[in-house]
């Protein structure tokens, strides 16, 4: 432990000038607009939905209510990574990123591009709602209808956006562990990065963007290519992969009050893997994923609406050696919504919503099926002085198990300077995949998951900047999850509303700047998650877990920085008979910029070449090299 804590040191990346999303500016012109008229103690901002204090370097989240909230007017657990920590960070893996959310683990088959699951405060991976530009990308033809982080690269990422806790009031379905949103890059000018590095692994990206406040189209790509490193711990044969990725996002105010707004994302990718007998082949698979969104928004004095139609579509197929296909699936899901909120009457504001849903798979294996589910909620924010709090109800109905019901809601209250106290309360429900439903072992009578959360906590001032303390306690019991099973009607198998589960634990987060341009801070996370039918600790899901990250930015533009993340043991299977063990990894980084345009970067991750797995039997990268360079205009 000592020589991580002696070796630690800190890094910043210059950031450009990154072009809001419309809601953001919106907001923050609806917020300074207000205030301009009204001298409110603390600094109060009446925006609709947006009531309470603002500090001035508000961190907006869309995850908390479906629409732009600033952090403080939420008692919900949300942590918010903007684009230019994302640089700081460096690379495409996401799972470096995410490693700084509280309560959030990950499990990965291999390296880069093969499959990463996330889990949120110990619940199932297919449990986390993921939406890019707010719009539900899980895949439809998959088993449990989860999203594969292997399919999501950083180089068109703007924002990442996590809520920890069941919030099926605001968002539905799957919003059982919690939800997390990715915004594309929204930038102006022009930014293009390349780096090189270890297992001939080469990664580009580059967004550029022209507009102003009344109109704005951006366009952000990437490309990432490795001869990777077997995906089998066991094997010697490398499992290299590719991914392209490209995204668009596009504004146009109509008037001054009504926005139309569009986004566009596109992304391939090929992956070499090895069969589940964990040996070397030349199995490959292919992900084609598109998905995209458009709608108006309309921002009046006391009211805010937000229409939308948006699309999906994930494409798989997998082949053997030889180039023959062995699995395909096609999963697709359109959505009609609307969002809204409306200033009733000085700090009480009614946010309101509804959503319909069509959805669709097919597999080699399973004919092509279908089904839908409607949904609208409503929600009362109150605000008086630094006291905020929600409370709201959603009915849901599924063509196939009918109606499901979920309440929530959640209160934050400044209690002096900026420390504040915040709790929150939530349902959450998962409704049966298609494949569930519907395949060869499909089950029409299954019932949704369903959940129950709450969380209550404690913070001074804001993740990123200044003094910042937070410490969380949360619960989660989860019940009919659905799992597989055999009946004697169904010999071959079928799946069952059988388990149960709960999770509980704390989240603790501390941030200091130590001196000038040097900031110190780490989370820890104790997540206990058991399988209420059998007593045992569920799969893959680490008792203790924690990064401490540093970065340091010189006045002459050298920046320093190193991230230590620190994994407990776990159990690999359900049955807690395979143990996985627990590991460091430590990761060290550099940049320096040439002048206000160019910068160069490199780091080393995996310092001390860490021997570890996530999943038993496949494989990690062990001490990896890379560099690279940055231009802007």
């Amino acid at each position: 432990m000592y020589k991580y804590l002696f070796l630690i040191t800190v890094s910043s990346i210059p950031g450009a000038a990154y072009a809001q999303s419309a809601s953001e500016q919106a907001l923050e012109e609806i917020i300074a607009a207000q205030d301009e008229d009204t001298e409110v103690a603390d600094r109060l901002a009446t925006a609709p939905g947006h009531h309470g204090y603002q500090p001035t370097d508000a961190v907006i989240t869309v995850t908390a209510n479906g629409l732009g909230t600033d952090l403080r007017n939420t008692g919900q657990s949300v942590t918010v990574i903007g684009r230019e920590e994302i640089e700081s960070i460096q690379g495409a893996d996401p799972a470096r990123a995410l490693s700084r959310v509280p309560g959030l683990s990950l499990s990965r088959s291999g390296g880069v591009g093969t499959v990463t699951s996330v889990n949120v405060r110990g619940a199932n991976p297919d449990q986390l709602l993921v939406l890019v530009d707010g719009v539900r990308v899980a895949d439809q033809a998959s088993p449990s209808g989860g999203f594969d982080f292997g399919n999501l690269l950083l180089g068109t990422a703007g924002k990442i956006d996590v809520l920890r806790g069941s919030n099926s009031t605001i968002w539905g379905s799957e919003a059982v562990g919690g939800v997390l949103d990715v915004s594309t890059r929204t930038e102006r000018g022009l930014i293009a990065s390349v780096e090189y590095g270890a297992r001939d692994t080469l990664f580009a990206s580059a967004a550029a963007g022209a507009g102003n406040d009344d109109a704005f189209i951006g366009l952000t790509g990437s490309w990432y290519d490795t001869d990777g490193f077997s995906a089998a711990a066991a094997g010697t044969e490398a499992d290299g992969s590719q991914q392209f990725a490209l995204g668009t996002s596009a504004f146009v105010n109509l008037t001054p009050t009504l926005e139309l707004f569009a986004h566009g994302n596109f992304t391939e990718g090929d992956v070499d893997i090895d069969s589940f007998l964990l040996i070397d082949n030349e199995d490959t698979q292919k992900t084609t994923r598109y998905w995209g969104d458009v709608g108006l928004a309309y921002y009046g004095n006391d009211l805010t609406l937000r229409a939308a139609y948006s699309l999906s579509d994930t494409e798989r197929s997998n082949r053997d050696g030889t180039g023959v296909e062995t699995f395909a699936s096609d999963g697709r899901s359109e959505r009609i919504s609307l969002r809204g909120e409306y200033r009733l009457l000085g700090g009480l504001s009614l946010a309101f919503g509804g959503d319909h849903e069509w959805t669709e798979f097919e597999t080699s294996f399973d004919t092509a099926a279908e089904t839908e589910i409607s949904g609208a909620y409503a929600q009362l924010g109150w605000v008086m002085g630094r006291l905020a709090a929600h409370a709201g109800a959603r009915v849901d109905d599924h063509e196939q198990f009918g109606t499901q019901v979920s309440f929530g809601g959640d209160v934050s209250y400044g209690i002096v300077g900026d420390w504040r106290v915040r709790a929150s309360v939530g349902e959450g429900f998962k409704a049966p995949t298609l494949f569930q439903l519907l395949s060869f072992f499909g089950n029409t009578d299954l019932e949704p998951e369903e959940s129950t959360s709450f969380d209550l906590g404690v913070e001074k001032g804001q993740r990123g900047s200044g003094l910042h303390l937070a410490l969380t306690g949360f619960r989660r019991d989860s019940d009919n999850l659905i799992g597989f099973g055999v009946t004697a009607e169904r010999p071959s198998g079928v799946y069952l509303n059988t388990d149960e589960a709960r999770a509980q634990g704390i989240e603790a987060e501390a941030g200091f700047d130590l001196a000038r341009g040097l900031r110190l801070s780490g989370i820890y996370s104790y997540v206990d998650a058991e399988d209420r039918t059998t007593g045992l600790d569920l799969a893959r899901r680490p008792n203790h877990f924690g990064t401490v990250y540093a970065d340091w930015v010189s006045d002459f533009g050298l920046g320093l920085g190193a991230d230590l993340r620190i994994v407990g043991p776990s159990w690999d299977n359900a049955t807690n008979t395979t143990r996985l063990e627990g590991y460091e990894l430590f990761d060290v980084r550099a940049s320096f910029g040439v002048g206000k345009n160019l910068e160069l970067f490199g780091r080393v991750e995996n310092v001390f070449d860490a021997d570890y797995q996530t999943v038993a039997g496949y494989g990690t990268a062990g001490r990896s090299v890379f560099g690279g360079i940055r231009a802007k205009m």
